[in-house]
């Protein structure tokens, strides 16, 4: 196949998910990256491929304003309008990724913030994990219910039942703000377990778990 002046791009948002299968933040098919592509378009994940068997060129390239396909043999991922709205927000921000990641994944399902209390946290992803309303996923509702939170400040949201959404720079920026956005939601977690829970052996036994 010729290659594309977009492949680097699409190189990178390959190798992240690949890194974020790894990690486990990533499964099957579920979640997705994206990364700006030059002047007005963006690479996003393909919809319903298994990370492990993607390639190069089945990673989408996209025109931010419109979402219309430039490149890609496959149809995009359902929530590349929450990537665009990202992107059209902050110009600042070069790569996000949504993943549905164990720990923030439960915080979501209780729909609160995560305050962020260490300080390098504080650097990638501001002073609080903010939460997103629930909407369906894949659809306009839920692009309307980010867009209502968003922050220039903010770069980290969890979305109610769907797991995490993080912005960063670079793409290493927007990774380094996925493992600490699940730092934060263990700690998060671990006192939340030991301000409510009764049972002292249930206390051990949930931290010994989250450790």
């Amino acid at each position: 196949m010729t290659p594309s002046a977009h492949d680097p791009a699409r190189q990178q948002v390959l190798n992240a998910c690949v890194r974020l299968a790894d990690r486990g933040f990533l499964a099957a098919t579920g979640g997705n990256v994206s990364l700006r592509a030059g002047e007005g378009l963006f690479a996003v994940t393909p919809s319903g491929i298994d990370y492990y068997s993607m390639s190069v060129e089945d990673v989408c390239v996209l025109r931010i304003d419109t979402l219309e396909v430039v490149e890609g043999r496959l149809r995009p991922s359902v929530e590349c309008g929450l990537h665009a709205a990202v992107l059209r927000f902050r110009p600042d921000a070069a790569a996000v990724v949504h993943t549905h990641q164990p720990l923030v994944s439960a915080v979501a399902l209780l729909h609160q913030p995560i305050p962020v209390l260490d300080e390098t946290a504080r650097r990638a992803l501001g002073e609080v994990i903010d939460a997103v309303g629930y909407a369906p996923s894949g659809t306009g509702l839920l692009v309307r219910a980010l867009r209502r939170r968003l922050r220039a400040e903010v770069n980290a949201y969890t979305l109610r039942n769907h797991g995490l959404v993080c912005c960063g720079a670079t793409m290493a920026a927007a990774l380094e703000a996925v493992e600490l956005a699940e730092q934060a939601a263990a700690r998060f977690l671990r006192e939340a377990i030991v301000r409510n829970a009764n049972d002292g052996d249930l206390v051990s036994f949930a931290l010994a778990a989250l450790s």
